[in-house]
């Protein structure tokens, strides 16, 4: 077995046993045994259980920065915007499990997180600035943010849309996404 394939199969089975144990209290032993390796040879592939927990949840940060700089090299226009929020909701669609799990033991994760949290704060900050708009009004700063977090808290919901097919989540997380960005209220 290559080395790639044997690192991927330790994050997905990190990833399960963190979700169904929580961070803390999964070990690596369990997870080597669920790889069928010894846990001397998980440790060949990551050092520690925190550099395992940064490896699982990295690819979702990378791609979530990806979108930011996509997003600010262009122009910000209704159809950039649309752009944006589909690429962020397909970003989210496709880590749920990761999300899922920060809501499940944050405490736990987010020390073992620290050297991917700065990036991700400031990627997130990014991401709320451009959806805010050039020169933005302070509603307008404010709908950036309550977008940030109907995203969030949508499919961070876990069980609750679990059986609710993501073709449905994506188009109706899009659509609310879109009003809150774009209705205004009367003065």
């Amino acid at each position: 077995m290559d080395v790639g394939a044997t690192r991927d199969r330790i994050r997905e089975q990190a990833l399960a046993l963190f979700s169904d144990r929580g961070y803390a209290t999964a070990s690596l032993r369990e997870i080597a045994d669920r790889v069928g390796i010894t846990k001397a040879s998980l440790y060949y592939h990551y050092p520690s259980k925190q550099d395992l927990l940064v490896a699982v949840v990295r690819p979702l940060v990378s791609q979530w920065r990806d979108i930011v700089l996509e997003a600010e090299q262009g122009p910000h226009t209704p159809d950039a915007v649309r752009r944006v929020l589909r690429r962020c909701v397909d970003t989210m669609l496709a880590h749920r499990a990761i999300a899922n799990l920060f809501l499940r033991d944050a405490a736990g994760m987010l020390p073992a997180l620290a050297p991917l949290l700065d990036d991700l704060v400031e990627t997130n900050n990014r991401l709320r600035d451009w959806l805010a708009g050039p020169a933005p009004s302070p509603e307008a700063r404010i709908r950036a943010v309550a977008v940030q977090e109907l995203l969030r808290a949508a499919l961070t919901a876990g069980a609750t849309l679990d059986d609710v097919p993501d073709d449905l989540v994506r188009q109706t997380l899009l659509e609310s996404a879109e009003l809150v960005l774009t209705t205004r209220t009367a003065p």
